[in-house]
Formats: structure tokens, sequence, C-alpha cells
């Protein structure tokens, strides 16, 4: 009964969040200026974590100007809030989150980079807009793995869409997402396999005593005399994650299809 009263009262005070940062998007967005867009995506992430309960720790030092490319691994559809509760960022996402009720609607409406998985046009497509946020010192957001996991270790990473930042000679920076239940880390939050949003939501917002610790690891640097290939960026990156996570050494996997 408890568990039904908290999912209730967070998923309607999300609803309503949800829809005022649509009509802003509708209504304003497009006569703000760049930083007060940014600034209010950041806003809008920080009041919808506290909403869901979600306690926010932050650990390193997160690059907070310039053009960069971040990089997480992936665990939940709360991600891109989390990672957006420390500096707004425009993330390149699979083109089925579009259709997805409450996450699709926003992340259509914040400047989400949408790609079409399999397609060799349209990795094209993005890597010109990754372009173009870079340029205007935006920081883009990518989850190399492709897809989620339960946040404990971290699947291979596809490297082609390391090239846009690598061409532009920006910074690289890894974040590990850790995600912790009542004080224990935890898969409990974690949108994997056959579920659905809507079940996954009912265990989040039913439930008290999650956290996510953000750990920003060092940038990588793109500018070398020598420049680190794509592979080799990718693999860097995906090393420094797993060794934040605490995962078993091995040779890390890197994918450049």
């Amino acid at each position: 009964m408890i568990h039904t009263l908290r999912f209730v009262i967070r998923a309607i005070a999300c609803f309503i969040w949800v829809v005022l940062g649509l009509l802003t998007i509708a209504l304003v967005y497009w006569v703000l200026g760049l930083q007060f867009r940014l600034w209010s995506k950041k806003y809008w992430s920080r009041v919808l974590l506290w909403i869901c309960g979600i306690k926010v720790v932050i650990v390193g030092d997160a690059v907070s100007s310039g053009p960069l490319l971040i990089v997480p691994n992936h665990v939940s559809w709360l991600d891109i809030f989390v990672l957006n509760y420390v500096r707004a960022t425009a993330f390149i996402a699979k083109s089925e989150i579009r259709s997805w009720a409450i996450v699709g609607w926003l992340a259509a409406g914040a400047d989400t980079i949408f790609i079409e998985r399999g397609s060799r046009h349209a990795l094209s497509a993005v890597a010109k807009s990754v372009t173009e946020h870079l340029h205007r010192e935006q920081a883009v957001g990518l989850f190399p793995e492709g897809t989620t996991s339960e946040g404990f270790d971290v699947l291979p990473f596809y490297a082609n869409l390391f090239e846009p930042a690598r061409k532009a000679k920006v910074l690289v920076q890894p974040v590990a997402v850790k995600y912790f239940h009542r004080g224990e880390r935890s898969a409990y939050p974690a949108y994997v396999g056959d579920e659905t949003l809507v079940m996954n939501m009912w265990r989040v917002f039913g439930t008290t005593g999650i956290s996510v610790e953000m750990v920003f690891l060092p940038a990588i640097a793109t500018d070398q005399e020598n420049p680190l290939s794509r592979a080799e960026l990718s693999k860097s990156a995906r090393s420094a994650i797993r060794l934040a996570l605490g995962a078993s050494a091995d040779e890390a996997e890197v994918s450049e299809s």
C-alpha cells in the first residue's frame, strides 16, 4: 500500500513537471538564448530527480565549460537527467526513445540527437549534428555501449561516434555511473532486458533510498601531437570507466561498427 501511494504521488508530480517542461519547450524555448535554454535544462533535471526521490553524489571534477564529449556507462533512463544535473548536455540516443511516453517527449524537445541504429546514412547525419553542437561549445553526451546494463561492468563500446570529437580536437570525459539502493550498490533502478518503462518507473517511484554516484574521470585530450585513433580513444575511455566501477580486469573490447 505504501509503495502504491508513493508511486501515485510521484507519478502525478512527474506528470505535472513534464507538462510544464513541454509547455516551456513549445512556448518559450524558441525565443530564449542558448545559455538560458541550457540553464533551464539543468534546473529542470534537478527538480525531476528530486521528485523521483533520487539523491545525486558527484565525485571528481566535471569539465564545466567549452566543447566536450561526455562518455558515461548506461544503466537507466534516469542517466540523461543525472548528467544534465551537473551540466546541460545534448545526448545522442537511439531513435526508439523518441516513441517512449514522457521520456521520449522530453528528449525530443531538449536537443537530443537521435540515431537509427544500423544505418550508415544515419551515422553521417549524427556526426554532422554532433560537430555543430561542439562548434557552439556545447557538451554532447554519448552512451557508447549502445544499450543499458546493470551497471557493475561495461559492455563493449562502439567507437565510430567518437570520431566527431576526435576531428574537432575536443576533450573527452569518461563518467562512471553507479546506482545504490539503501546504501548498497544495486541494479534495482537498472532499465534492462524486456522490462517496460512503466514497470521500471513503478519500481523506482515506489521505493526510497535510491542514489546515484557520478564519478567524473580525467578528461582525455584529442589534440595531442600523435592523436589517438577513435578505437584507441574508445578503449581508453572504457578502461577508465571499468576501473572506476570496480569491474574485473580484462582486455577492453571496442567495436568499430
